[in-house]
């Protein structure tokens, strides 16, 4: 039925073509022939088919055959004398617009809401724990057991979501696909890349605390948060037996806080997306309640470790306790002097615990500081934080950096020191610079719930962990030299 009547379309425009007598007549008449016949094949598919599909806009029903029609009855505009050609081409545009416009429009690429995600390995597979939190614009932060620190775009992080609560592949592309509209196979393939990357790091012993975008290092703390990625929580400032009280500022605080209150503080701290809660002072392992409190983080899923002398830890009984409530990484702050210190670093080394020393160097100890890097090193110590006592020592501190580096150790700036003979509150100036991070990527919370940027910065109060709010607490113009604690100009 449809053949005799294109064939007599073809013989008109044919007849048409011909009764021109020009070479330009001829090429308009040819192109018009060959427009007006796209324009009647376009239109019975859509009459017929009744749908259309380009890229991501679909359109179907009465409307598509409604809009073919007029297509097709728009080959009579090929009769119209000189203007023709241009008619049918401006209906077909107009058509077009139409049909976008009556189209199902591609779905808003909406981003996974916001929040913190969690995941723990099963007892069949190496321990590691991460967590997920999910800005407001689809972006992630991925951290690796409290150590390595990813920055994911929307679909890498969309990618961790599912890989953490378990999604299949097939699933999991088949949503990234359609909320990125890209194919389900290159979804697929890039998930799979990610998962495989991912569990690298995972599985790569001893990561060092490094800041990644999309696997790519970029400068670290550069990113805006919702809230830190580390809480200090100084639970006491009392020291070991021995040491001057006066070294730490036991005058600052009124009172401990209760077991009860830093349980509370550690559920507020995980309510508003912070992952890592790091135990120190004064001497930590003074309060009887430590253990309880690490096994309540570990409870709510959160990292824990823990700042101290270590000297308690030369007590097996008592270091396995910790491990077994779930501590997951120790800062041990070494005295090179005292024997009982180097034993309980002896006994702590070959656990199933991430462990840095920190080594203070004084011009006490200076002359012997490589000795001590060497000591270290055969212990199979990895991690080393460092610090001077004194500016004199700069030079000295610069050589020490150069031997811990040839010696296979790692070094760490970012944890804070707790009070000690080698850190004492009189060497904290007010003045001194802001840390990198202080305030943004981390907090300190000193005994009795009050919070600080950071250790050291006493004359910043942000507000109490207990009584505040956390949007009171959690903003970074404290950190300006033109702005005053309370956060107004």
């Amino acid at each position: 039925m449809l053949n005799p009547i294109l064939l007599q379309i073809s013989k008109f425009f044919y007849g048409l073509c011909w009764s021109r007598t020009t070479s330009v007549c001829q090429l308009e008449s040819a192109s018009l022939i060959f427009f007006s016949l796209a324009m009647v094949g376009f239109g019975l598919l859509g009459i017929i088919l009744a749908r259309v599909k380009i890229s991501h806009f679909s359109l179907k029903g009465s409307s598509v055959r409604i809009l073919g029609a007029v297509l097709l009855l728009g080959v009579a505009c090929a009769f119209i004398p000189k203007y023709g050609l241009l008619v049918e081409i401006v209906l077909a545009l107009v058509i077009v617009v139409i049909g976008l416009l009556l189209s199902e429009k591609p779905a808003q690429s909406k981003p996974l809401p916001a929040g913190t995600h969690t995941f723990q390995s099963g007892p069949d597979e190496p321990a590691y724990r991460l967590h997920l939190r999910l800005l407001k614009d689809g972006s992630g932060i991925l951290i690796l057991n409290a150590a390595t620190v990813l920055h994911l775009n929307a679909t890498a992080a969309e990618f961790a979501y599912h890989m953490i609560k378990g999604s299949s592949h097939e699933a999991t592309a088949r949503q990234v696909a359609r909320r990125y509209r890209i194919s389900r196979e290159e979804a697929q393939k890039d998930y799979m890349d990610f998962r495989d990357r991912l569990q690298t790091l995972i599985h790569t012993p001893d990561l060092d605390p490094t800041t990644f975008l999309d696997f790519e290092r970029i400068a670290p703390h550069s990113h805006d948060l919702t809230a830190p990625l580390r809480l200090d929580c100084a639970l006491t400032y009392r020291l070991s037996a021995g040491a001057d009280a006066s070294l730490a500022p036991t005058k600052r605080v009124d009172r401990e806080l209760t077991t009860e209150e830093w349980q509370t503080i550690m559920d507020k701290a995980w309510a508003v997306g912070i992952p890592h809660i790091t135990f120190t002072g004064g001497e930590p392992t003074l309060r009887e309640d430590l253990p309880a409190l690490i096994a309540h983080a570990e409870k709510i899923g959160q990292v824990t470790g823990l700042l101290s002398d270590g000297l308690k830890l030369a007590d097996k009984a008592y270091l396995y306790t910790l491990l077994r409530t779930g501590l997951d990484h120790l800062l041990f702050i070494l005295d090179p002097e005292n024997e009982a210190s180097w034993k309980a670093l002896e006994t702590v080394m070959p656990e199933d615990l991430f462990t840095t020393v920190h080594f203070t160097v004084t011009p006490k100890n200076v002359k012997k500081a490589d000795e001590v890097l060497e000591k270290l090193a055969k212990l199979e110590v990895k991690s080393l934080s460092l610090s001077a006592s004194d500016a004199s020592l700069k030079d000295g501190m610069q050589k020490l950096r150069e031997q811990a580096a040839g010696l296979g150790l790692t070094l760490h700036w970012d944890l804070p020191v707790p009070y000690s003979t080698d850190n004492p509150v009189a060497a904290e100036v007010v003045d001194d610079e802001v840390p990198d991070g202080a305030g943004k990527v981390w907090l300190y919370v000193e005994p009795d719930g009050d919070v600080l940027p950071a250790q050291g910065e006493a004359d910043k109060i942000l507000g109490n962990f207990l009584r505040d709010p956390w949007e009171k607490i959690y903003h970074y113009r404290v950190l300006r030299k033109d702005v005053n604690p309370q956060g107004t100009a």
